[in-house]
């Protein structure tokens, strides 16, 4: 097989960057481009890969149609993880979530398909799941939408469906649940719940829990979407191909049981505060992963346990 181009939008932003890095150590990638605004990632994340051969960095918006046309010509593959994600952040300015998450991601399948680009990767979001009481969420069931964040995602989905069957456009969509690792920063506005509660339990500080902390996620650490972005790129099933799939461990934890096990790794007695709940929230959410694991031979790599330890290692090390 010879050696693939490869575009990462949002490279510098959290799993965009643990891509850069994973990629840049790949031999069948023979060039890495990053593309990223830096409006929500941050170039500290890869500032470390500057001197590598394979790296390149460009500081551009994707709604700029005309320097992402220019800015994919001669490559073979997008992971286009460029986006403005939070739905409390699409509450407050609905109009910039829509301009990012929407316009943006057809500008990149557009570019794709006027630059023969063989196959688009596109970073989709559990949230499509919406208000649907199903457990465990199967690809193919969703409700309706509880955010503009969770409008855009799915957006995103049927513009892919689209452009495949209109332009012959090849993708693969990989809705995350609750991403977690290394890199995710807890001090951004908008920042995870996992990123929070670690850094509070390091300052010996009580974290503060939005409702009655029975919220259950499948929380999933990054290295396990990572492992999806390389089946869904790499893979050589065409049946794999033009398909959404479910990117988790297929567990779930509730936020008091995430709280426990903080504890226990390290510890410190600490009771969280009990708040509201957000508005825009999925009380509870658990994948079926069959379809990732049937078509793209994807298997979680790192469990709940496991992963919330290695980050908060990461964390103690990072935010000394």
């Amino acid at each position: 097989m010879s050696k693939k181009k490869l575009i990462i939008t949002g490279g510098s932003g959290f799993i965009g960057s643990n891509l850069t890095q994973k990629y840049l150590n790949d031999d069948r990638v023979e060039k890495v481009r990053v593309i990223d605004d830096l409006s929500n990632g941050y170039y500290d994340n890869i500032k470390e890969f500057e001197s590598h051969p394979k790296f390149e960095f460009f500081k551009a918006d994707i709604c700029d149609y005309e320097r992402m046309l220019e800015l994919t010509k001669g490559f073979d593959l997008i992971t286009h993880q460029a986006a403005l994600g939070s739905v409390p952040r699409s509450i407050e300015n609905p109009m910039r979530s829509t301009q990012v998450n929407i316009d943006g991601t057809v500008n990149i399948l557009h570019c794709a398909v006027q630059n023969k680009i063989d196959r688009v990767v596109l970073a989709c979001s559990s949230s499509t799941y919406g208000d649907s009481p199903t457990l465990p969420k199967v690809e193919d069931k969703i409700g309706n939408p509880l955010s503009p964040y969770a409008v855009t995602k799915y957006a995103v989905e049927l513009f892919a469906d689209v452009f495949h069957k209109t332009y012959g456009l090849n993708y693969v969509g990989l809705r995350y649940f609750n991403i977690f690792g290394p890199k995710q920063n807890p001090d951004n506005p908008y920042a995870a719940v996992i990123p929070i509660f670690c850094k509070a339990f390091m300052e010996d500080k009580a974290p503060t829990i939005n409702g009655d902390g029975e919220t259950s996620r499948d929380f999933t650490f990054v290295e396990n979407a990572l492992h999806a972005n390389d089946r869904a790129l790499f893979t050589e099933n065409s049946r794999a191909l033009n398909q959404i799939y479910n990117v988790a461990c297929g567990d779930q934890v509730t936020l008091n049981e995430m709280i426990d096990m903080l504890k226990d790794i390290t510890g410190k007695d600490i009771s969280p505060n009990y708040g509201p709940e957000r508005p825009g929230d999925v009380k509870h959410s658990k994948a079926d992963i069959s379809k990732i694991e049937e078509l793209l031979e994807y298997s979680p790599k790192v469990r709940f346990r496991e992963g919330l330890e290695k980050v908060y290692e990461w964390y103690k090390e990072t935010y000394p």
